[in-house]
């Protein structure tokens, strides 16, 4: 059986839709509520069309809410609100990226089971309470459980990874609608670049007042908590750090996805095979430390795409291509003390967790101009 990517027609704001489908905007503050996003049809430029992504098992891609295994009705009213939450972000995400629509469309024309999501990743400013924090509360709120710091000195950057509640997993669901996934949030250490660029980082945030307790908000609507840049300060954070041009034009909008390749059934699911089956697609992958990332323990492998753009109207009147988000995939082998476990026994507990340094420095990499203007 064959699973297409037809986006599901409920009948959700249209203003959240239009956000969606239109580079970030200044979001006026408070917004009332977080809600999916009205289904509206895309034409991918590999000719594959979409309205809304949401995956459901042997049938069309679903936007109805899923259920929790929770027993009481607040705890599953809940869970419902947050996967709703996760949905609007990758409504965003999947209307302004047409390589992940395709490429999902693509994966699972040939693997009919379900994609699950190894994590998603947001970009932040560190400073003036935009950093981590102001993303994490949603996800900790929610279940997640803090883990690993990771420090990158040469791009100056920190990042946490929080771990998935164990009580929520969704048998036969992909995409949010399935296991919840890790969450990578990453944020640039201000204090640490030129007075110039940290003068325009401030100025914006500055003027964005309290749009950091809406983050969350921000990135379901796909709207920026600040206003628009000049395009010369864009360019003058740009020679400075890709990082940071990157979050003042895209503020809180998902960074990336990731599928987790080993839990596709067909032979997709290694991640060498996967790499190849894309390349033959006309994707471009990002090449930057070679196109699979290994971690030193040889047990967490990882690669991307090379990000996406689309116009940007900046404050001051200039339309400039800038770069949006991009999707990765990811395999996490068996842990050495499980080798003896049947493969229907192992669980995704079983397997390497958390990231690794060097490969996210390359990933990082996905969104650069280096990896944006090479040759396929």
């Amino acid at each position: 059986m064959k699973l297409s990517a037809v986006f599901s027609s409920s009948c959700y704001s249209s203003a959240i839709a239009k956000n969606a489908l239109q580079p970030p905007s200044v979001i006026t503050l408070p917004a009332s509520a977080f809600l999916p996003p009205l289904s509206r049809k895309l034409s991918c430029r590999h000719g594959v069309s979409y309205n809304r992504l949401s995956f459901r098992r042997n049938s069309s891609f679903s936007s109805t809410a899923v259920s929790s295994s929770k027993s009481d009705s607040q705890s599953q009213g809940s869970e419902s609100f947050f996967r709703d939450t996760l949905r609007s972000m990758e409504t965003v995400y999947l209307n302004r990226n047409p390589t992940a629509k395709s490429i999902l469309e693509l994966v699972s024309s040939v693997d009919d089971e379900q994609i699950c999501y190894d994590h998603l990743a947001f970009r932040t400013f560190g400073v003036n309470g935009y950093g981590i924090n102001s993303l994490a509360s949603l996800f900790l709120d929610y279940g997640y459980t803090q883990k690993e710091e990771l420090r990158f000195p040469a791009k100056k950057l920190k990042a946490l990874w929080f771990s998935p509640p164990n009580s929520s997993s969704q048998d036969g669901g992909s995409g949010v609608n399935g296991p919840l996934p890790r969450v990578f949030i990453s944020e640039l250490l201000v204090d640490q670049l030129s007075p110039r660029a940290q003068e325009i980082i401030r100025k914006y945030t500055k003027k964005s007042g309290s749009g950091n307790k809406y983050a969350a908000l921000a990135s379901a609507l796909g709207s920026l908590t600040w206003e628009k840049p000049l395009y010369s300060e864009f360019q003058q954070l740009a020679g400075e750090s890709e990082y940071s041009a990157w979050t003042l034009v895209n503020g809180y909008a998902l960074n990336h996805v990731t599928i987790s390749t080993h839990r596709l059934k067909s032979n997709l699911r290694n991640i060498k095979s996967l790499n190849e089956f894309i390349k033959k697609n006309g994707f471009k992958l990002n090449s930057d430390g070679g196109v699979l990332k290994v971690s030193p323990d040889g047990l967490l492998l990882q690669s991307s795409t090379v990000a996406d753009s689309m116009p940007f109207s900046f404050s001051d009147g200039v339309v400039e291509s800038v770069p949006c988000s991009y999707i990765e995939f990811a395999e996490r082998l068996v842990l050495p003390q499980y080798k003896s476990l049947s493969e229907s026994e192992i669980k995704e507990s079983h397997r390497r967790d958390g990231f690794e340094v060097g490969n996210a420095d390359k990933i990082f990499e996905s969104t650069s101009k280096e990896q944006l203007t090479r040759r396929a």
